[in-house]
This record gives C-alpha cells, structure tokens and sequence, in this order.
C-alpha cells in the first residue's frame, strides 16, 4: 500500500509543479540557428562564443531560470529581469528588449535572439555574461561547433 501511494503520490508533485525543463537543444541544432542568424563575426564574435555562452549560462535549455535575488535570468542565453524583460516581479525594471521573461523560456528562440543581440550590440561583445567571461574568453572554443 505503501508504494501504491508514494507512486500516486511521485505522479501528483509531477504533474502540480511547474516544469523546468525545456527543450535542450542538440550542439549542431543550435550552431545552424546560430549561423542562420548571423551571430558569426557579430560585434567581433564567433559562433563558438556564443555556443560556449550558452553551454556556461543555460545548458542549452530553453527554460532556464536563475533567481539572483532582486531580479532573475530568463531562458538558453539567461536574459535577466531588472534591464532586458518584463517579469512583473523586478523593482524598477528597464525591460529594454520590451518582451515579457516568460516568452524567453519557450522553445521559440527567436525573440531571445533578438534580444540576446541588442546586448550584446549595447554592450560590444559578451562582457554582461558572466558565464562566457568566467568559462569562455580568451580561450580556444572549437570544440564547440567542431562537427557541425
């Protein structure tokens, strides 16, 4: 009887929390939409920045969420709450990509790519992410489009 309910039980909490598991987008996926979107050479990136940006920020998850306490990262390149998206939640927020967090964690990237780009336009390169600076600069990054 036991298991019957601890089973019963698993299926519940499933099923009542909120998932936070996305779409992992397979490596090579990810380099073509890259590619396809012009992130090769822009504001003096590679595609590999971008690929190894991403593997340090979100797991190439499309719904990743980091709470750094007053505001969060929203989505696979962790666009944060209090300058680029609207949460409801950020005191003070700039939401300069005008665009709710919550559309940065579906599987449609499109929208966080826009955004993602008017960072990194606004910003000269990938200095906001602390992921690719602590992880990705200055290092060799082919391994992250190699086979693709």
């Amino acid at each position: 009887k036991s298991m019957l309910f601890l089973g019963f039980l698993l299926v519940f909490l499933s099923l009542a929390l909120p998932g936070t598991q996305g779409k992992i987008i397979p490596k090579c996926e990810l380099v073509k939409i890259l590619r396809r979107n012009g992130f090769q050479g822009f504001e003096g990136t590679t595609v590999a920045d971008w690929m190894c940006l991403v593997k340090y920020e979100s797991g190439y998850n499309t719904k990743a969420y980091n709470n750094n306490g007053p505001s969060r990262d929203y989505g696979i390149f962790q666009i944060n709450s209090k300058y680029w998206c609207n949460d409801g939640r950020t005191p003070g927020s700039k939401n300069a990509c005008h665009i709710s967090c919550s559309k940065l964690q579906d599987d449609n990237i499109e929208d966080d790519i826009r955004c993602a780009k008017k960072i990194a336009r606004e910003a000269h390169g990938l200095s906001p992410w602390y992921g690719w600076k602590n992880h990705c600069r200055g290092r060799d990054l082919s391994s992250f489009v190699r086979g693709c």
